[in-house]
């Protein structure tokens, strides 16, 4: 029995999907402007196993991210570069689905964009307006917040909050909160791949319009999980329910609102101006797509997870741990020699134990870090009777089979041998990371560059940390 947290009732609530078995899963997915960083990467990793353990509790998954190819961000980006929006889109979206595909995040169904969906977008806004949910101006069509009095039930925000949209002040609207549903253009000479025709004029739609629209599309106006990062729950969150429960008629438009926590990098916010934002391109650069998942995983998805070079390398070390039990029960395995039997049935006990604590932290709202645990525990346990050839091969065989069918479910293959090299050369890079700055914090300039431009030489970049 599954058991998720509900961001909307701020509890733990029994998982039941509104039909059967079946499980209509949508995650917000990126707006294509530039690379994906590693907070796209924690939500998605997270929303990933999400997927992969319902699938393995036996619930048909249809798991859906939509695909934002039209926005300002976008426009801005395109003329910077000189680049057509649609084809700056495109080559960002395309690297996107290469970064998750690195990354293991298999398990959803449909990557929807915005672009091909204009015509749901618009019947949309014509029912919102029709049922007087929605006003035109002379810049575009608004919704209402005022009309909608369950505004702000996700966020427990008040309407006097509700002005802190991503757009700015327009005097053309009736309240300060009231949000896009389409914008009119304005400027002539704006890429005509970014404007289409409407009842209102030719335009595009708001951001928040876009997702109701695509998920009405494929779940109809009511489904059973939405999810994303925490910063999305308002106003864009809070903006979809106002959308899709004011055209409908229906409530609630989601049984459990599912939210990621942040991502932070020593312990402040990623950001550009700071200096410590990492897109998922440069990560991967330095640290296997694995180590990073493990990463993720080690914290609970809900809870904030702060992201340095050391943690990222105990996660390595400890990812490695369990490589290397794979590895010696196969080398155990592989010898001509026999050992005695007389603990199975104690071993199957154990197994029988391990099993249900690692499935009854994955059942307590997807509790990786505990999973993880009774995985480490295990495994310290089964060292200590190796060493002192105190278990069969028999038992040995379950063990391994059961880690990987533990691996299966979070993502990793672990029935694949680990490159040692590959393990070696990350142990070098660190341990080389780590003179460098001691070398630097002593003024001994020459040795240091000569350690970066000798890396460098390999294909191994490493950049310094500001003063």
């Amino acid at each position: 029995m599954i058991k998720l947290y509900n961001t909307m009732t701020r509890r733990k609530e029994i998982f039941k999907p509104i039909q059967g078995n079946r499980v209509k899963l949508f995650v917000c997915g990126p707006t294509v402007y530039d690379h994906s960083h590693i907070g796209h990467a924690r939500t998605y990793i997270s929303f990933d196993v999400i997927a992969r353990y319902l699938k393995y509790s036996g619930f048909n998954v249809f798991y859906i991210q939509n695909i934002t190819d039209l926005d300002d961000k976008i426009l801005k980006r395109a003329d910077e570069l000189g680049s057509s929006p649609l084809e700056l889109a495109r080559r960002y979206e395309e690297k996107y689905l290469y970064d998750m595909k690195i990354l293991g995040v298999e398990n959803v169904n449909l990557y929807a964009r915005a672009t091909e969906h204009i015509p749901e977008i618009i019947k949309q806004i014509e029912i919102l307006i029709e049922k007087g949910y929605a006003y035109e101006t002379d810049k575009g069509v608004y919704f209402d917040e005022s009309k909608f009095e369950d505004f702000g039930k996700l966020s427990n925000r008040n309407l006097e909050d509700l002005n802190v949209h991503r757009i700015g002040p327009d005097s053309s609207k009736r309240n300060p909160g009231d949000f896009a549903l389409w914008k009119k253009r304005e400027n002539k000479s704006e890429s005509q791949e970014m404007i289409w025709d409407s009842p209102w004029g030719t335009g595009r739609p708001g951001w928040h319009i876009e997702d109701t629209a695509i998920t009405e599309t494929y779940f109809g106006p009511q489904y059973d999980i939405h999810g994303g990062g925490l910063d999305l729950i308002f106003p864009h969150h809070e903006a979809e329910i106002a959308q899709m429960e004011a055209a409908s008629g229906k409530k609630p438009m989601v049984r459990y609102w599912m939210h990621t926590g942040f991502l932070n990098v020593k312990g402040e916010k990623m950001s550009k101006s700071l200096g410590n934002f990492i897109t998922i391109n440069e990560l991967l650069q330095e640290y296997s797509p694995e180590v990073f998942r493990f990463f993720v995983l080690s914290t609970h998805y809900r809870s904030p997870i702060d992201f340095s070079q050391e943690i990222l390398y105990q996660s390595q070390k400890g990812l490695q741990r369990i490589y290397k039990f794979i590895e010696t029960i196969n080398e155990i395995l592989d010898e001509d020699t026999k050992i005695s039997m007389e603990n199975d049935e104690e071993y199957i006990e154990k197994l029988v134990e391990v099993r249900k604590e690692f499935f009854d932290a994955m059942d307590n709202d997807f509790n990786t870090p505990s999973a993880f645990s009774s995985v480490f525990d295990l495994i310290r346990e089964v060292n200590r009777d190796i060493n002192q050839s105190n278990i069969s091969k028999n038992s040995l065989t379950k063990l391994k089979a059961l880690i990987i069918e533990f691996g299966v479910i979070l993502g990793f293959d672990f029935s694949v041998k680990q490159n040692k090299e590959e393990g070696l050369e990350d142990d070098l890079v660190t341990l080389l990371k780590d003179i460098r700055e001691k070398l630097r914090e002593k003024k001994e300039w020459a040795l240091s560059d000569e350690i970066r431009s000798r890396l460098k030489d390999i294909d191994i970049v490493l950049e310094d940390k500001s003063n």
